[in-house]
């Protein structure tokens, strides 16, 4: 989905707001129906009762006879616009029919005396709402109660009850409506500082990476803006390795690539095919070296970056993965004709980490030991546990370094002693990128016996 056709979170929250409400109201109108129809049966049944009552007072016993007339007030109170059609009956105790419609039909059961009963049915094709009462006869009692019957069909019953309903439909509503727009404007004070807090972002100028400075925050703000923060100082580490980097590369690659300049320019104006070998040869050994610095600058560059870390669940066998590193160097030893060997524990040495920046870290350890040592020497890489927690070491018996100088070969490009050993002193700068970037500890000291170095990486227990 577009962010054109996403809903802004005022939009959001006013759609999940009113939602409910939308809710509430549809309920309500379903209980206002039910409620405006039994107000208009209720309504309806009080005036059938007053009629049956008025009728009952007019029933007289003569000479044996029950006298039965229908007063005009009795159907003046069903008058009304909708033109209702109004229908009696007055039966005698035993049944007979004293007055009014035949159709009218008597009801299921007989109400007691004094008491009535109410029920729906049909006449003439209508549908009716019908009041039966029951008064009594007190000059002859032991006739038994007169049941007065009357109808009015529901036309009137049902525009009260539309009208009742449609009244709370309008006042629901205007409701809705001013609910609607209250919760608009409350949204719109609520999400101020969600603005403000936009608009200081939005006012910042490119390439800005100072932490942002919105003022006071809600509580549920401020972990975005602690995120945010977060972000910026980590964008602002990697741009300052990436400066660091394009800073190095351009240092480090002047040189070479002037030498190779030089050494072309001299091979193409030489006549002698000799010289032109020798100078090919020379431009070859320089770009491998220029090959060579650029893989280190990349390799620190992503250890001070942090771009190699571990996988969630990633678990390195360190045993195993030294034992590929030195086989990937044996041909470089044995080009210097060094002793290359590997003190082995026994079973697995697991550690919590990314292979790739191990693979960095031990590389650059044989690499740097390997270079440094003179033909004929011993280089030799062990792998123990101490206290629970992995040691790499790596003992050479080259020059060594000076207790003095140790702390200053970690710092980029730093080179200690002669200048013929070939490297651009990178090597140990990746150790150490690496390591912390680990978690891990780098130590230098000297061997149990004659000259040399030993690097030593702790390891924090896994």
């Amino acid at each position: 989905m577009t962010s054109e056709s996403t809903l802004s979170l005022r939009a959001r929250l006013l759609l999940w707001l009113l939602v409910p409400l939308g809710a509430l109201a549809l309920t309500n109108l379903a209980l206002a129906r039910r409620e405006a129809r039994h107000t208009a049966d209720m309504v309806q049944d009080r005036l059938l009762l007053g009629s049956a009552r008025i009728i009952a007072q007019q029933i007289q016993f003569e000479d044996g006879l029950l006298d039965v007339a229908i007063p005009p007030a009795a159907l003046e109170l069903f008058q009304s616009r909708a033109q209702d059609r109004v229908y009696y009956r007055i039966a005698s105790p035993k049944g007979v029919l004293l007055s009014g419609y035949a159709e009218l039909p008597p009801p299921v059961e007989a109400p007691r005396p004094e008491e009535s009963v109410y029920f729906q049915t049909e006449v003439r094709g209508e549908p009716v709402r019908v009041v039966a009462y029951a008064q009594p006869v007190f000059a002859a009692p032991a006739e038994g109660p007169v049941i007065i019957e009357v109808a009015q069909t529901l036309q009137d019953h049902d525009q009260l009850a539309r009208k009742l309903w449609t009244t709370t439909l309008r006042q629901d509503l205007w409701t809705l409506a001013l609910a609607g727009l209250l919760v608009w404007f409350a949204l719109r004070w609520g999400l101020k500082d969600i603005l403000r807090l936009r608009d200081e972002v939005g006012r910042r100028t490119p390439g800005s990476l100072e932490p942002i400075q919105a003022g006071p925050m809600p509580h549920e703000l401020r972990p975005l803006v602690e995120s945010l923060n977060g972000y910026i100082q980590r964008l602002d580490a990697q741009m300052a390795v990436r400066s660091r980097f394009i800073a190095n590369a351009s240092h480090q690659l002047r040189t070479p690539f002037a030498v190779l300049q030089t050494q072309a320019n001299y091979g193409l104006r030489s006549p002698d095919p000799a010289v032109k070998d020798e100078t090919l040869g020379a431009m070859s050994e320089g770009v491998r070296q220029g090959t060579r610095l650029v893989n280190q600058l990349l390799a620190l560059s992503r250890a001070e970056a942090g771009a190699l870390a571990r996988r969630p669940g990633e678990v390195v066998d360190l045993a195993e993965l030294a034992q590929r590193v030195l086989e990937e160097q044996a041909t470089l030893a044995q080009s210097r004709r060094i002793d290359l060997g590997f003190d082995r524990p026994e079973g697995r040495v697991d550690l919590p980490a990314s292979s790739t920046m191990l693979h960095e870290l031990v590389a650059n350890l044989v690499d740097n030991a390997l270079r440094y040592t003179p033909p004929g020497g011993r280089v030799t890489l062990s792998l123990r546990r101490v206290e629970g927690r992995p040691v790499l070491a790596i003992e050479d018996n080259g020059p060594g370094i000076p207790s003095a100088d140790r702390t200053r070969v970690f710092e980029r490009f730093c080179r200690i002693g002669s200048d013929d050993t070939p490297g651009c002193g990178l090597g140990l700068s990746i150790v150490q990128e690496v390591a912390r970037a680990l978690g891990a500890e780098v130590r230098l000291s000297d061997p149990a016996t004659g000259s040399g170095l030993v690097v030593t990486v702790v390891f924090p227990a896994g």
